[in-house]
């Protein structure tokens, strides 16, 4: 299947400029400092919030984080911290048609 024209261009001038594609597109960006320190930019909305489980939506997917003591920390419209032990995390890939 072939790529629309402006993923091309986005490539392009990704590659040119040298800019990562997180800073012009929707693409979560996951830092994960040890296992107690995690920082997702570019996330839509927060789905769930418990001490043991977090539920973040984004763009591409939904982020699932398990631990204990989790706490959402530094909020703005484009990333958040969550800090707590964190144990596991996996990306749920919502389905393209």
């Amino acid at each position: 299947m072939r790529e629309p024209k402006r993923k091309k261009w986005n490539k392009k001038i990704d590659r040119i400029l040298e800019i990562p594609e997180e800073v012009y597109s929707n693409v979560p960006k996951i830092t994960l400092t040890g296992f107690d320190e995690m920082i997702i930019e570019n996330f839509k909305s927060i789905l769930e919030y418990e001490e043991y489980y977090i539920r973040i939506s984004t763009y591409i997917g939904i982020i699932n984080i398990n631990g204990y003591n989790l706490n959402l920390k530094n909020m703005t419209n484009d990333d958040i911290k969550i800090t707590g032990k964190i144990e596991s995390f996996d990306i749920e890939r919502i389905s393209e048609e």
